[in-house]
């Protein structure tokens, strides 16, 4: 699951069905290019979002959900 040490890089290769969600939130935009290197806690002091600890829990629940065959 992820955390806030969890490296961009294994995000996107393990957890793709999380990418839109996080960019939603302001986090990642791998689509304009955006350098997608770094820990999930680095990317959400770089863009100033205190509240990382509730968006991993939110896309940990997608990641379980997932896994689970559950869909939206």
């Amino acid at each position: 699951m992820l955390a806030k040490h969890t490296y961009i890089e294994d995000l996107v290769r393990d957890y793709p069905e999380v990418v839109r969600p996080l960019a939603e939130k302001g986090l990642i935009c791998i689509a304009c290019g955006e350098p997608v290197w770094g820990t999930l806690g680095e990317l959400a002091e770089s863009k100033s979002i205190s509240n990382i600890d509730t968006i991993i829990e939110e896309l940990n629940l997608i990641i379980s959900q997932k896994r689970e065959g559950i869909t939206s």
